[in-house]
């Protein structure tokens, strides 16, 4: 049992999160619903260092990460700087400002002919990998007895428009749909050889596939571009005996039956998304996490209307018939304020579980 002295936010659970989440899988009483406000460079500002400074460094990246677990108590623990890890790897240029997140500043190649000289990565070698992955094996080793512990995992599609650029990717979809796979089988080998350090490591994937929302793609061009590959990855990690967690960012209602498809346990749901209607939807197949704004809301809002948009969230999808985990809608800018983080962890709290929805409806009535 971990020693709760350690952890101050977590004094104020029951559980600890592994014990929490075993316990409502299994549909055994819990104090709270599971609760995952997505941090990832707001925890260089929890452990005081430069963004800049987590990236290239698994210390400090850990430290950081484990420094912000137990500063606000969350559920899951995400080990993510920028998703553009493995496609510098593979020979991107990224730009790293002081204390800002990364940026693509040029992709690996500029037109197709440049492919034949694209390899997948060696996460053992190639780029941040290593640093990411040394972060990874750290945070389990100080933390992974109390809170699962993942990595992103930037998924191939994504991975291809970093490689080419997003333009001409969007190009190549429609006058060069060979080329694509290729540039997509090449990420999956990539994906699939950082998923193995992953799991080497101690901690589990967590896919994110930016560049697949039905705001960027058709649902007929995520079947064929990005979904054969979701699914290859989503098998890979059930072939561990670990769940697989999907998030798309923008409008994904079109293709929700897919990412259903692909045999994810667990799909974030963004905030352009409506959190009843997926629930309607493929409530019945997945769990589902979400999905307050994070910059309109949780970087820009109050403790009071985030704890207004978490009673929402809850009262939308507390009792979708897989589980629903209360979350941002996707990862949290750097300059979110912690009494914001502090807000959401609080209302869920407050709202504890089995749900009360008419209090919850008060409680967003008088807001």
């Amino acid at each position: 049992m971990p020693d709760s002295t350690i952890n101050r936010a977590a004094q104020k659970d029951a559980l600890f999160p592994l014990q929490r989440l075993q316990a409502y899988a299994q549909g055994l009483p819990v104090d709270r619903l599971p609760c995952v406000p997505i941090v990832g460079n707001t925890a260089a500002r929890v452990l005081g260092v430069t963004v800049s400074s987590l990236r290239n460094n698994g210390k400090i990246l850990a430290d950081a990460q484990i420094a912000s677990y137990r500063r606000f108590g969350y559920d899951n623990i995400r080990v993510f700087t920028d998703l553009y890890t493995i496609a510098e790897g593979m020979g991107a240029q990224i730009r790293v400002p002081e204390d800002e997140t990364a940026f693509l500043a040029e992709p690996a190649i500029q037109n197709v002919s440049g492919i034949s000289g694209l390899r997948p990565v060696d996460p053992c070698r190639d780029g941040v990998l290593p640093e990411q992955i040394e972060a990874v094996k750290r945070v389990v080793q100080e933390v992974g007895n109390e809170v699962p512990v993942t990595a992103a995992l930037t998924c191939p599609f994504t991975n291809a428009s970093f490689l080419i650029g997003a333009v001409n990717l969007s190009r190549l979809v429609l006058k060069d749909p060979a080329s694509v796979h290729h540039l997509c089988k090449l990420s999956l080998e990539s994906a699939l050889a950082y998923a193995e350090a992953i799991f080497n490591a101690g901690g589990t994937p967590s896919l994110t596939d930016a560049m697949s929302s039905s705001s960027v793609i058709s649902p007929k061009q995520f079947e064929e571009f990005s979904y054969p590959y979701l699914k290859t990855l989503v098998d890979y990690i059930h072939s561990k005996s670990r769940s697989a967690t999907l998030h798309i960012c923008g409008k994904t209602s079109p293709i929700w039956d897919k990412m259903a498809d692909t045999g994810a346990d667990c799909i974030s749901i963004d905030n352009d998304a409506n959190l009843l209607d997926a629930k309607k939807k493929i409530g019945h197949r997945v769990r589902l996490m979400g999905n307050v704004h994070p910059s309109a809301i949780m970087l820009q809002g109050t403790p009071q209307d985030i704890r207004r948009e978490v009673c929402k969230c809850v009262i939308a999808a507390h009792d979708n018939p897989k589980g629903f985990v209360v979350a941002s809608g996707c990862s949290l800018p750097t300059e979110t304020p912690f009494e914001n983080i502090d807000a959401m962890l609080d209302a869920v709290r407050e709202i504890g579980y089995p749900v009360s929805v008419g209090l919850l409806e008060e409680i967003v009535n008088n807001s």
